[in-house]
């Protein structure tokens, strides 16, 4: 039983270096054997956390340093994953605030700032990668500082200790010009700010808040949270008090806490200590475990409302079925409960059309919700997916609201007016620019809906050089109607295979999405018009033989190489009446109604 617990997180925008500070962590306090062969950013263990280079989920471990526990939580720095760092504030003693020593404070720095200073967490500024030749680590710990005052932080959270670093290196300083060789001065900190765990509550009833949910297929469902005041045992019976009021009496099976990186069984655990419950079937978010006598329950975890919506049906194409494993109703509805248990972001309601058979799942953005359709993919799941929609509120004044956005893009100062004027269509407002004659950094209020299509746009008008971020800053009133994408698309007419002499043939058309020996069907998406007009094709039309035929005359057919799109890019480019069909094994574009003459009588109906 160690009672000098600290409990810690690590919040900062996208690519500012949390994970390999918890890496960081970790190697200095050894928890990895001498021989081991580690991982970069060991804690993103999900394959797409790996593939993406982000962080999801948030994840525990636990480090030893001197005679104190320390719990670290490695959190998303991404918006659409907002809701995992949400509630996870609640379970810390204090966060340490990572910032890139050149691009400064980014958009969601601010988001996850604002809630650690709500919850009157006193953070810690480290500004990492201080060793890059464009570092102005003195000039961002300023513009924190502001940051600091316009979140209204009160005086005790604006004495903030600052702390300079390079976290793949391991390597944290008190200044910049006061060398280190490891980590011990932001330990040192971080203990010095914390302290112990006041001893009192130890002795006090139990109270227990679930913070986040895990499965094990063991021992089912797993409770995570912060133990705020008593001790637990294995095999104590417990009272949960649920989010709607009510109060069940339960068992607690299984007892465990982090070491290292591991979940470690125990017969008891105290006060101040991250736990892991096991035993209890329904638990969810925000439930409170109280002793069975003593119940104290503590204020529900209240988490944002999602901003956007797509819907998840039923794949109706003519190839549904020859991969996927789960194509039913019921498969998907099954699937959706299960995510629903541990994804606190999102939300999935019954589809009020009668014709369509599927979901209509809301979360926090695209990203969020795509990173779910890519994990069913993976599963052997087949889906066909609707255009992403934002979800719009009512006023106090009946005045409709959406979602608003606050981008900053830094671009090439050659390429700015282009995407100014992308953005201005989308009815973006610019709310400040700034140039140092090379590159152009502008920062936008733009509409959620704006920015739907646009991140594709945004990378071919700069060439790839440019960088955009974003978050959400609130709702805002409807700004209007935004013009959707400006070209059609090619349509497949014909079922079969496609051939090169009809590609070739296609080509002038338009750009294709297909190469040759694919199969198709009547209504599947084949590629882009060049006009603004849908336009019905037929990829398997084969060349007419003759009789005679002279040596040269079928030369090789030369074709383009076919765009080809990522799950995210098949989403933004969709329109009302098209879907994405999602497979294990293919990401197809697919009208929503296949044949010609149903296409003619939804012509004008945008729903």
């Amino acid at each position: 039983m160690n009672k000098k617990i600290i409990n810690i997180a690590v919040i900062a925008h996208v690519d500012a270096g949390k994970s390999t500070l918890v890496d960081a962590f970790l190697s200095q306090a050894g928890v990895f054997r001498a021989n081991e062969e580690v991982k970069e950013q060991v804690m993103d263990s999900n394959d797409q956390e790996r593939e993406r280079g982000i962080t999801i989920y948030s994840k525990n471990c636990a480090i030893e340093y001197n005679d104190y526990k320390i719990n670290i939580v490695d959190t998303p720095g991404h918006a659409d994953f907002s809701s995992e760092v949400e509630r996870i504030m609640k379970t810390v003693d204090t966060v340490i605030l990572l910032v890139d020593s050149s691009e400064g404070p980014m958009p969601q720095t601010r988001f996850v700032l604002s809630k650690a200073l709500e919850l009157g967490l006193k953070p810690i500024l480290l500004i990492n990668k201080i060793d890059k030749k464009d570092q102005r680590a003195l000039e961002v710990v300023d513009e924190v500082l502001e940051l600091f005052m316009e979140l209204d932080a009160n005086d005790e959270q604006l004495e903030f200790k600052t702390l300079f670093g390079i976290a793949r290196e391991g390597i944290a300083q008190y200044s910049m010009d006061k060398e280190s060789k490891d980590l011990s001065p932001l330990f040192e900190t971080i203990i010095k700010q914390v302290g112990n765990y006041p001893l009192e509550l130890v002795e006090q009833d139990a109270q227990l808040q679930i913070s986040s949910l895990a499965y094990d297929s063991f021992i089912g469902r797993l409770g995570i949270g912060r133990l705020f005041k008593g001790t637990l045992k294995e095999g104590q019976q417990v009272s949960i008090s649920k989010n709607d009021g009510s109060i069940n009496r339960e068992k607690i099976s299984g007892l465990f806490v982090y070491q290292g990186l591991k979940r470690v069984s125990v017969k008891e655990a105290q006060a101040g200590d991250i736990v892991v419950i096991s035993g209890i079937k329904d638990l969810t978010i925000g439930d409170t475990v109280n002793n069975v006598d003593k119940i104290d329950p503590l204020p529900p975890i209240i988490i944002e409302e999602p901003t956007m919506s797509m819907n998840f049906l039923v794949n109706t194409s003519p190839f549904a079925g020859k991969v996927g494993k789960f194509v039913t109703t019921r498969n998907i509805k099954e699937r959706l409960d299960k995510e629903l248990e541990v994804n606190v972001g999102l939300k999935v309601e019954a589809l009020t059309d009668s014709s369509a058979d599927g979901f209509k799942v809301l979360g926090r953005g695209e990203l969020h919700l795509s990173v779910l359709i890519e994990s069913m993919r993976r599963e052997g799941f087949e889906l066909g997916i609707s255009r992403p929609e934002v979800v719009f509120k009512v006023g106090p004044n009946k005045e409709k609201l959406e979602p608003i956005e606050k981008v900053i893009v830094d671009v090439p100062s050659e390429y700015s007016g282009t995407v100014i004027n992308k953005l201005n269509l989308r009815k973006g407002k610019m709310l400040d620019m700034d140039s140092d004659g090379v590159r152009d950094k502008v920062t936008y209020s733009v509409p959620t809906r704006g920015l739907i299509g646009f991140k594709s746009e945004f990378t071919n008008d700069t060439r790839g050089e440019g960088v955009m971020v974003k978050s959400l800053v609130g709702y805002e009133e409807y700004r209007g109607p935004i013009e959707g994408r400006n070209n059609g698309v090619l349509i497949s007419m014909a079922s079969g295979v496609s051939l090169p002499y009809a590609l070739n043939n296609l080509e002038d058309r338009g750009i294709l999405f297909i190469g040759p020996q694919v199969q198709v069907y009547d209504g599947m998406i084949v590629g882009l018009h060049s006009k603004d007009n849908d336009l019905e094709v037929n990829p398997t039309n084969a060349k007419k033989l003759t009789n005679t035929r002279s040596s040269g005359t079928d030369d090789a057919i030369k074709l383009t190489p076919p765009r080809k799109f990522t799950l995210e890019e098949a989403l933004d480019f969709i329109e009302w009446d098209e879907l994405v069909e999602v497979t294990p094994d293919d990401v197809r574009l697919r009208k929503k109604w296949l044949s010609s003459n149903e296409r003619k009588q939804h012509r004008n109906d945008p729903h």
